[in-house]
Parts: C-alpha cells; structure tokens; sequence
C-alpha cells in the first residue's frame, strides 16, 4: 500500500509535513526533488555536533540524503517504533529496544548492564549523560570492549614494547579514552610487514660476494663514489686521446680562489673533479684528493685493500670488477619488499629498518601477536562492549535529535513556524534599534557574498570576537530602513548559547528593506541633492568671493565700470522676472482649484514622486530568497524559498516600546523658551488665517497676479528696448 504524504505550501514549495513514524519510515520512497534541502555542511550549525559526525560515515564534512536514509535503515532494525523519534525524546527507553534478534538482546544487556554499573538499575530507560559516563568509566579500564590496546603499564614490558613498535612503525588508532592505541589489524599488519622484512635480510645475508661482512658499507660508499670515480676515469681517457687538453681537463685556478669570507663552499669542491688529472691509468687512494671527498675514499681504500694489486692505487679494471661482484648484493637491495599500509588515525613516525634485529625475532616469533590475539578476544567478550555502546549513544542521540534534523532538511518546517531558530540560525544580531534573528555562519566573506548577493537580501557581514575567539557571520537586514547601516558600524551578536559577542560590519550588500523604505527613499536623494548642490554653491560663491577681493587688493586702480555692469542688472533682472512669472503661474493654478482637490494633488505628487521607488521596491522584496544565502554557505536547496513581507518583518524586529509604557514629552536637555514658543504658534495661526483669506479671495487673488504678470512682461520689453537703443 502506497504511503499517503501530506505536503504543506509555504516559502513558494511544497514542503512534506513529517507528523508521524510512517512518514519517517517512508521517507526513502520520497522523490529526491521534493526535499528542500539535498545536503549541508556539517559545521556552521546550532546543531549536537555528535549527532552529525554519527551521521557522517564517511567524514566527508557533508550530510546528504543517503546518510539520512541510511541512519533510517539502520535504526529500524535496533528500535520497535520511530514514534519517540518523533517527540524528540530525551531519553531511550529499553521497552524500544528490539530484543527480537541476537543483536537486540545484546544491547538490551548492555543497557541493563550501563544502568547497573551507574547504580540505576531500577530505571527503565537510558539518557545521553548514561551513556556518556559510562563510556568514561570505561575508557580507564583496559578491558573495555573498544579493541584497541594502548601500551597501558597493566601489560608485561614485552606487550608493551610490542605495542609501542608497532605505533612507531605501523601507526595507531584512538581508543575510548583517546589514547594511541592498536588493534587486531594493526598487530597483524605489524608482524607480517616484520616478517617480509626478516626474510629479505635473511636473503641479503645469504647472498655470497667477495667483499664479506663489509659488503654492505661498500655497496654504499660505491653507490656514493661512483659518480666521481666514473668522472675520474673518463677525464683520464680523454687526456689520453688529447694529451694537449689535460690542463683543461684539470682544475682551473679561478675555481680554487676563496670566496669574500677566505673560505671555499662544499658546493664548489664538490663539482671540481676527484683527483689531478694525467695520464695515469689509475686513482691514486692517497695522494692529491679533492678535500670533500678524501675521507670517504680513504675508508673505501680500507675495505677493499685486499683486492687491489697496489693497496693505495684503484685502477680503472680494479673498479670495474668491485662493481661487478656486488651485482647480486645490489640486484636484491634493490628488490627491498613494499610496506603494507593502513588507514590510521596516527600515522607511522619511524621504519622498520629502525629495528634492531634482536628485536624483530622477538616480535615475529609468534608469542607476541598469539597474546595480543586473547587479550581481543577477551576484551571483546566485555559485558560492556564499546561496540554496543556506540550503538546505543547513536539510538539515544537520534531519539532525541533526528527529528529536527529533517524538519531542517527534508522540509524547513522550524525555520517557517517561528517558534524556534532552524539549524542554520546561530543568533541574534542588535544593531541600529533592530534584532535581527537570521544569522549564518560564513567561512569566506568574498566568495559568499558573490552567491549570497542573488538572495536580494539586505546582508551584514559582521566579523565577531569574544575573548579572544572569532567567527563571521552574515546577518539578513528585513525590516526598517537602511540609512544608518554602514561598514564600520559596531552592534552585539548573541548566540544561541546566550554568549555576546561584538559584532563589527566589515561589508554590505544593500537591497531594499522595506516598503516604508521605499516611500521615503525619493525625498531623502532629493535631499540629499539640494544639499550638496547647496554646498557646492556656497563653496564656489566663497572662492569667487575670495579671488575677487585678491584682485582688489592687488590691484587698486580697478574701478567700477557702470557701463559694463548694465548687461548684469539686465541679467538679474530678467531672471528675478523669470522666477517671479513662474511663481505666479504656480499661485494662479494653486487658487484656481476647489477645496476638494487639494487632497488629490497632494496624494498625486506623492504618487508620482514615491510610486516608481514603491513600485521597484515591492518587486525586489517578492524576490527575496533563503536559498542562495545558504548555498553560499555550502548548502544545497532544491528551491528559492522565498521570504514574503510578513516573515522579513517577523525576522528582524524593531525596536518598540512595552504596551504599558508611558511616555515623557519633556526633555530636560532642551532648552524651554516660552517666547519662541508663542511666535512659533502666532506664525502658525497667522499662516491658516491668510491660506483661509487666499482661499476665500482666490479669484481677486488670481486676477492681481495676471496684473502683475503683464506689467512684468512690459517691463521687460521695455528694458530690451533700452538696451537695444
């Protein structure tokens, strides 16, 4: 019978509602598609760190689907129901164990066993602090079913030494108490590298050459030598086929010349040649060495005395047959058998060949590792086992965590119920008279603003330290406005913990915030505007100002000339009848209007001058988004999940005061001046009397600026004529 699924739409997707055990067992018949999320990182969560590192299995640092669907798998078969799993339950009762198999039995015994040694054998359930205590009670004991043996001082010197060799040479695992240890695999990784290792020693040993026990020493210092030797006798043949290029062949003197210090590098003397060169078919072993090399030639000439003709002379034949009988001695040295590695928590810090062989024979005689093998299966047959005591931390632990897991991954239900933070939502962040709650952990500022800016989320990066620690985060600005929020601003980020930390803003990405944003953001530029047009204004009025008086001052005999300056009356003039015919227009088609259509061209300016920046704003804010802000922090969501308007404003909060506040108008800082106050509200009476007067005698009004207007018009036709005559 197929499940039957209910889905809940919400963030602009269709989100499973996971409400019972059925929909939890049926999850793996659920189309990939229809999760919100495909994976997560495992840090940057508020989230039991335990609980994710359970889940990932192959420590890879991500929770994917498979992992949750293998965590479902192998709970079934362990627990009776996943209804516990459902009401997040702190605690593991042993009525849910399924003791139906052998496996199920054993951990049963194993908790009544935990619960017996915490002296709580009354009780019928297990807790995350059971098991954890119980793991650190057994962590001291050297028996306590984890497998791995550390070189306790409980063992004989010989396991001892045998167990700290073999984490030398092999490497080691972390046991419960997180202590280098070794296991069965280890051990017999550790005697069988042990064993190849003997075997080619006893081949090397067996190997007969003419040279001894000190074949060894001289297949080394010949493989040492060789270059130079070859070197020696080719130099040698060639001032016999061209005796006239011997000195050439021969060191030359700006080679030998000491260097600023008075002193010659090992790194000169070791490229000049061995010896002088001459005809002389031999190496002379004592005489006219090259210093670098003279101590290692002098002890070859020592071991192979016996096999030179003249015991201080090497003659090119003499080195051609040393060569010749270590062919086999080298033929096996280089066949030396590869090492078996292990994937190791601690990785090997020495070689075997650091072993002494007495050593070796003792540890690859059998005894050793047929010891190492009864104490395993000793610690193996624990009526605590580790093994079962992991299981059982991973039953407790899903009891009480896996359901938010996939309320925070299969669908976002926590983050879109607003009762609780999501996963992902690691506190709070005050700044400018707002709270803002939907905060996520950032590794990498620059390469997550690049995803997270499609979010078209007004975003704070805020780097935050608290005594002496530091992490980034990434706060989603969804209410108020935006005209104080800047780089460099400081605020305080809570985390979930309750921990402050200070919070700095070191980047912004600005997008609209709200409506009410929206609405005033056209008469702030145009403030803006005015007041730097204002300014530059001023500033140049003052320069010309200062450049003029300059001129004055430097020279005195400029005099006003009335002649040339009636082109600039005429200028001002014509632009004072400009503005005052403007201004005329403006009033006559004011007080042409009834008294009802004053609203509306109010509410039309508004329209026009607020509408477009509404407009534009209202669709960016449809458009925001959760899921690039989370991609960007190595998430992968199956949709947009989009923030409407209500959730922004229920995201960030602003400030506001109590429902039974009261509020105190008077400010005891600001200066109180009965006098202004009375002139301010006089202007005001003054300025509805004369608008209720204009209103009243607006056609009078009207027809006295048409006047006006005329006779500016002849006046100025009047004025271009003068200047024309």
């Amino acid at each position: 019978m197929r499940h039957t699924w209910t889905f809940q739409r919400v963030g602009g997707l269709d989100q499973v509602v996971l409400k019972n055990a059925d929909d939890i067992i049926n999850l793996p018949n659920l189309d990939p598609k229809l999760w919100v999320a495909l994976s997560c990182p495992t840090t940057g969560l508020d989230f039991d760190q335990r609980t994710l590192q359970l889940l990932d299995s192959d420590n890879d640092g991500r929770i994917r689907i498979p992992d949750i669907l293998d965590a479902i798998s192998w709970a079934k078969d362990k627990i009776v129901s996943f209804d516990n799993i459902v009401q997040s339950s702190e605690t593991l009762p042993l009525s849910q164990i399924d003791d139906s198999t052998e496996q199920g039995k054993k951990l049963l015994v194993t908790a009544h066993s935990i619960l017996a040694n915490l002296n709580k054998s009354q009780a019928d359930y297990l807790t995350q602090d059971d098991v954890q205590q119980s793991l650190k009670i057994n962590a001291s004991k050297l028996y306590n079913g984890d497998l791995i043996f550390p070189p306790s001082g409980e063992l004989s010197p010989e396991m001892q030494n045998f167990i700290q060799t073999a984490i030398k040479t092999t490497g080691a695992q972390k046991d419960m108490s997180g202590q280098d240890g070794i296991n069965l695999e280890i051990a017999q990784t550790f005697v069988k590298n042990l064993k190849s290792w003997q075997a080619w020693q006893t081949d090397i040993s067996n190997t007969q050459t003419p040279f001894g026990e000190n074949r060894s020493e001289i297949w080394k210092l010949v493989q040492e030598l060789k270059p130079k030797i070859d070197d020696y006798f080719l130099r040698v043949e060639l001032a016999q086929y061209a005796p006239q290029a011997q000195n050439a062949l021969n060191v030359d003197e700006k080679y030998i010349v000491p260097t600023q210090n008075g002193l010659l590098s090992d790194q000169a003397l070791a490229e000049l040649p061995l010896s002088k060169i001459d005809s002389n078919n031999s190496l002379d072993l004592v005489n006219g060495l090259n210093p670098l090399w003279k101590s290692k030639i002098i002890r070859f000439r020592a071991l192979v005395a016996s096999h030179l003709t003249d015991p201080n002379q090497l003659t090119s034949q003499e080195w051609q047959d040393i060569q010749t009988g270590l062919n086999a001695y080298a033929t096996l040295i280089s066949s030396k058998p590869d090492m078996q590695q292990l994937n190791v928590a601690t990785k090997p810090t020495a070689s075997i060949e650091d072993i002494p062989s007495n050593q070796i024979a003792n540890f690859t005689n059998g005894n050793l590792l047929s010891e190492f093998e009864k104490m395993v299966d000793q610690d193996n047959k624990t009526p605590i086992s580790a093994s079962d005591v992991f299981v059982l931390e991973k039953l407790v632990l899903f009891q009480k965590h896996f359901y938010r897991l996939l309320i925070n991954f299969a669908s976002f239900a926590e983050f879109f119920s607003l009762d609780h933070y999501a996963a992902f939502q690691l506190g709070k962040l005050y700044i400018d008279g707002r709270c803002a709650t939907l905060c996520v952990a950032v590794d990498n500022i620059a390469k997550h603003s690049t995803m997270a800016d499609y979010s078209e989320l007004c975003l704070l990066y805020c780097e935050c330290t608290r005594h002496g620690q530091k992490q980034t985060i990434v706060a989603a600005i969804t209410a108020g406005q935006g005209d104080l929020l800047m780089e460099g601003r400081n605020g305080v980020f809570i985390d979930n913990e309750g921990n402050d930390w200070d919070a700095n803003v070191v980047k912004m990405i600005t997008k609209p915030i709200s409506i009410q944003q929206a609405i005033w953001a056209p008469y702030q530029r145009i403030g803006r505007l005015i007041t730097e047009q204002i300014n530059k204004w001023a500033s140049s009025k003052d320069a010309d100002i200062e450049k003029t008086s300059t001129q004055a001052i430097q020279n005195p005999e400029n005099k006003f000339d009335i002649g040339k300056s009636v082109g600039i009356f005429a200028a001002i003039g014509l632009a004072i009848g400009a503005i005052g015919t403007a201004l005329a227009t403006i009033f006559q088609a004011i007080f042409s209007l009834t008294w009802w259509q004053f609203p509306l061209v109010i509410l039309g300016l508004f329209l026009i001058i607020s509408g477009p920046s509404v407009i534009l704003a209202w669709l960016k804010l449809r458009r925001r988004t959760l899921g690039p802000l989370l991609e960007a922090s190595g998430w992968a969501i199956n949709g947009q999940v989009k923030i409407n308007l209500l959730l922004g404003g229920l995201l960030t909060s602003k400030a506001e005061l109590p429902a039974n506040a009261k509020r105190n108008l008077t400010d005891p800082l600001r200066k109180r001046n009965k006098k202004a106050r009375i002139i301010f509200w006089s202007a005001i009476l003054v300025g509805v009397v004369l608008v209720g007067t204009a209103l009243w005698f607006k056609n009078d009004i009207a027809d006295y600026f048409k006047q006006q207007q005329q006779q500016l018009i002849q006046s100025q036709s009047q004025t271009q004529n003068e200047q024309k005559n």
